[in-house]
């Protein structure tokens, strides 16, 4: 997994070895790293620090980790839990799930493990840390320079690319082609309007979009993203 400077973690558990060692491995992958020993600490730091994932283990005593994660979840919205248990049990994964928890590692455990599953959690919750970004039934990523529509790679020239990305972007809004030119082309464009409409055409015809259900014209006004 790519390193991911500004990403948030916070790790707790009461056992000081798997903190340092944790801290050290997720520092290394460029994570920012926050540490607590105990549920109220936890519970009082992530309030602040507001992280993006959090490794939590299950026994600790005072405020085991079953109440810090209904306590994150009700306070953070966005957070993604991992809990670290001692032992697989059905039991167990059934509870933390009802409570919010979104991912399982049982101890003794690989970091390369839980790194996989960090990265996966990140994925899933939080697409744009990694260039990829959702409208629909599009999924633009960045950092690949694709632009899939329904699960499927679209083949797009350079230029077809920036003008799909900024048309779903801007999607519900009318763009004229004036507009359109001088964010995909640039203002200092010289040549004619109507490329837009070659362009758009194009697209229509990659998007099987023969009905204009999708990009829609507005004789006069320009053009609109429609997402079903």
């Amino acid at each position: 997994m790519r390193n991911l400077k500004g990403v948030k973690v916070l790790l707790v558990d009461d056992e000081p070895h798997i903190i340092q060692f944790l801290e050290l491995g997720l520092s290394n992958e460029g994570f920012e790293i926050r540490t607590a020993h105990d549920g109220m600490t936890a519970v009082n730091l992530a309030s602040t620090f507001r992280p993006h994932i959090v490794v939590l283990d299950v026994m600790m005593p005072g405020m085991d980790g079953w109440e810090v994660c209904r306590l994150l979840k009700k306070e953070l919205s966005n957070v993604s839990i991992i809990m670290l248990t001692a032992k697989d049990e059905v039991d167990d994964r059934v509870k933390g799930l009802t409570i919010g928890a979104d991912d399982y590692v049982v101890k003794p455990f690989s970091f390369e493990e839980l790194l996989a599953r960090i990265g996966a959690r990140l994925r899933n919750q939080f697409p744009a840390l990694f260039g990829e970004v959702s409208y629909g039934p599009f999924c633009i990523d960045d950092r690949r320079k694709e632009i899939s529509y329904q699960g499927q790679v679209l083949d797009l020239s350079p230029t077809e690319h920036e003008l799909l990305k900024y048309l779903l972007i801007n999607h519900g809004i009318v763009l004229s082609k004036t507009t359109i030119l001088d964010q995909v082309w640039g203002y200092d464009f010289g040549g004619e309007e109507n490329i837009v409409e070659v362009y758009i055409r194009s697209l229509r015809e990659k998007l099987n979009d023969k009905e204009h259900r999708l990009i829609r014209t507005l004789r006069g006004a320009g053009y609109r993203v429609d997402l079903p």
